[in-house]
Parts: structure tokens; C-alpha cells; sequence
């Protein structure tokens, strides 16, 4: 079995709900970190084989995988794949212990993992209606 190491790590600014960071899509604010960890690095985007991110309240603006769009984002190239785990607690953890056993079982020698979530931006989600053509609407803020 091989070993895995973190080798760094960066992260953005932390926020309070509605505060001065909510005019920032997620996908935006982890290309940034992503682009700024690999800055502090001596990798190329090349080198990357995946990129890992948890994030538990994804939809619509952030493409259904921010990972992949974050990577971009940050200047990866277009063969660095990336991929979203989704739990509702501890999803970038997951995502480092996911980077870490594909580095243990030999899929890769180098990963970019961690989390992004911005619960400002979280999607209002509206019920489905009890009738067909229903004018009765309720809509819920996906955050809470």
C-alpha cells in the first residue's frame, strides 16, 4: 500500500450568512483558493490526476459539479477531471479521505481535495404542486 501526505493547503474567507461574500458563487471562490494553493506549489496544473471537493448544498449556479468547474476556474487543464461528494456533514473531510485512498490503492499521485459550501447562495426550492397546474406554490430556502 502506498502512503498519502498532505502537501498543503489554502482557504477563502469565512463569511456569515447574507454578509459580505454573498455576491461570490462557490464555484468562484474555490477556483481562487484552488489557483492560490497550486501558486504556492512547484506542481503544474498537469500534474493533478483529480480534483475532490465536498460540498453538501450544490445546485443550478454551480453547475452540478463545482469541482470540475472550480479546476477550471483555477486554470486546470481540461484533462483534470473532477468530482463532488455530497454529505450533509463533513463533505470536504470526506472528500480529503477520499483523495487519500485513491492515493493508498494507486489512482493517482496527486490530488487537489477539500470543500466549498455557501449557504447565502443555497437554491430556494419550490414543492411540487398537489394538483396538476396548480397556482398554490411553496417555496423553501434550501439553507435551513
Amino acid at each position: 500500500m502506498l502512503d498519502a501526505y498532505l502537501y498543503g493547503g489554502k482557504r477563502s474567507a469565512f463569511g456569515r450568512h447574507g454578509g459580505v461574500m454573498a455576491r461570490v458563487r462557490p464555484d468562484d471562490m474555490l477556483g481562487s483558493v484552488i489557483r492560490d494553493a497550486i501558486a504556492d506549489t512547484a506542481f503544474k496544473g498537469e500534474d493533478f490526476d483529480d480534483v475532490i471537493i465536498g460540498c453538501g448544498n450544490q445546485a443550478g449556479e454551480d453547475s452540478r459539479c463545482v469541482a470540475r468547474h472550480a479546476g477550471l476556474l483555477a486554470g486546470l487543464p481540461i484533462e483534470v477531471p473532477g468530482q463532488v461528494i455530497q454529505r450533509n456533514c463533513a463533505s470536504g473531510l470526506s472528500a480529503i479521505i477520499a483523495a487519500a485512498h485513491a492515493t493508498t490503492v494507486g489512482e493517482g499521485d496527486l490530488f487537489i481535495a477539500g470543500g466549498v459550501e455557501s449557504m447565502t447562495r443555497a437554491p430556494t426550492v419550490v414543492g411540487k404542486s398537489e394538483t396538476a397546474f396548480s397556482t398554490k406554490i411553496d417555496a423553501y430556502d434550501s439553507a435551513i
